[in-house]
């Protein structure tokens, strides 16, 4: 496959609608407000539209004719560039994920769109946006086989066509989502926060465009009838954007199924845009356990896989979702049918009792300033502020029993909860660090917080125990450090 190829003339579009995405406040500015100068002709802003339109389709062909990939010597090969080449070369041993996935312009044209990702990478390393599947799969094959062969030695071997395909039918389903599991998962979520922030943002950026005054003014009559009407309006409108989040949470994670081969785990998921996603599992780096605090009554968790890969363009590659929804009964057994070495049973040492008030301090002063702004601002009503202690006392309280450590062999165990519990299991030889620290309240109690980082994307993924007994502290670190002094021999 040493012959340069390039990709499918339907990149021409996707390029062009990039470069719109990219500039589209200004694009978006130049269309809808008008010139207020009079002594500009009415004829310059259509000139104006048509010099950007006819330079973003010609800079779309021309970064499309530039653009060219090919796979030789144990390297992937990129050509591009508009008006400077740039020449991209990357090893085959380098490639930590190659993420495959389907827009809805891909699908159109049966297409796909590859990423290729090695370590640490701030953004994809190689980007494919418009190739056959059965490209994607080839390149996904020869791209696999060739390290297999660099790291067994085993005899050089022509790949056809077909043996993508032939890899996912040697591949065995562990996990797939059911239609009303992700109806769960989506109404527990949380989704709804980003969804309406994320639509507040949109809208603030017109703020100057939209005549807001005019349109609330033409309702003063009808807002005056009273705060009961307004009140069921408000309530209408949260119930529509949760249900236009939910929805939004469906199709994205419809048909999730995950695959394993002896190597790799294939995760694919997505209804309008189809995603498939490629993890060695030598690379990943530990499992992180969430239940927030309306699953967590139910007995269900959401799981994430930490690996070494991802890139900061592409955000959901730095946290891959291993299992949208599951009950935590089956959840060791499928942890042993896919990642064994993973294997425990989640059995945490708790925190001491002295380490109790510790946490209802903090979580009462979490609420103090609160508390003295209402009192101060909104008298008499204010007051009620006062109804939030025994909730921080609650909340301290249901933060001290989520959390605890625990080590099981060569797997270090850390679970924490601030507003959701989370549980990070670690394996030893992953652990970039452990850190023990105490503070002189804590000592005075005899009492200091450990946490442990592992990579996880372009960063680092920390596991933090506040209000830990100091000899339990010392036992971990005593439990990392001679494997590390081993190893560094």
């Amino acid at each position: 496959m040493s012959e340069p190829k390039r990709l499918h003339p339907i990149a021409v579009l996707l390029n062009i609608i990039k470069s719109i995405k990219e500039l589209v406040i200004p694009f978006l500015l130049v269309i809808v407000i008008p010139g207020k100068n009079e002594g500009i002709p009415g004829w310059i802003q259509p000139l104006v539209i048509a010099i950007i339109v006819l330079f973003l389709i010609v800079h779309a062909f021309i970064q499309w004719l530039r653009f060219t990939y090919r796979m030789e010597d144990g390297e992937f090969r990129i050509e591009s560039g508009v008006f400077v080449r740039k020449k991209r070369y990357i090893k085959f041993d380098r490639i930590h994920s190659i993420d495959i996935s389907e827009g809805i312009i891909q699908r159109l044209f049966r297409l796909v769109k590859l990423n290729i990702e090695t370590a640490g990478g701030a953004q994809a390393d190689a980007v494919l946006s418009a190739i056959r599947k059965s490209e994607a799969e080839r390149i996904n094959t020869f791209i696999s086989e060739e390290k297999n062969k660099k790291t067994n030695g085993l005899l050089e071997k022509e790949i056809d066509v077909g043996a993508g395909n032939e890899e996912l039918a040697n591949s065995s389903s562990v996990f797939k989502q059911t239609l009303p599991q992700l109806f769960v998962m989506a109404a527990t979520s949380g989704a709804v926060g980003v969804f309406l922030s994320g639509g507040i943002a949109f809208i603030s950026q017109f703020d100057e465009i939209i005549p807001f005054n005019r349109i609330f003014k033409d309702y003063e009559d009808f807002i005056g009838m009273g705060t009961v009407i307004l009140t069921v309006f408000a309530i209408l409108g949260l119930l529509v954007v949760y249900v236009l989040a939910t929805l939004s949470m469906v199709i994205k994670y419809a048909s999730f199924t995950v695959l394993k081969t002896d190597e790799e785990l294939i995760i694919s998921r997505g209804l309008l845009e189809k995603r498939q996603l490629t993890i060695p599992i030598h690379k990943i780096q530990g499992i992180r356990i969430m239940e927030n605090f309306v699953r967590k009554p139910m007995g269900l968790a959401t799981v994430y896989l930490e690996y070494a890969g991802g890139s900061m363009e592409d955000k959901e590659s730095l946290s891959i979702m291993l299992f949208p929804l599951i009950k935590k009964k089956y959840l060791h057994g499928k942890i042993q049918e896919i990642l064994p070495v993973y294997q425990t049973s989640t059995k945490m040492n708790s925190l001491p009792r002295r380490a109790f008030s510790r946490y209802v301090s903090r979580g009462i002063l979490y609420i103090v300033p609160i508390i003295g702004v209402s009192v101060w601002f909104f008298k008499p009503w204010g007051f009620l502020s006062l109804l939030l202690v025994p909730l921080a006392g609650f909340w301290a309280y249901m933060r001290y029993r989520d959390a605890g450590w625990s080590i099981e062999g060569d797997l270090l165990l850390l679970s924490s909860c601030f507003f959701s519990k989370q549980t990070l299991i670690m394996q030893r030889s992953r652990i970039q660090s452990i850190t023990y620290k105490k503070s002189r309240f804590q000592n005075r109690k005899e009492l200091a917080t450990i946490s442990a980082s592992i990579k996880s994307g372009v960063t680092s993924r920390v596991g933090r125990v506040v209000d830990v007994e100091e000899e339990d502290c010392l036992i971990i670190k005593s439990w990392y450090l001679p494997k590390k002094a081993a190893d560094s021999q």
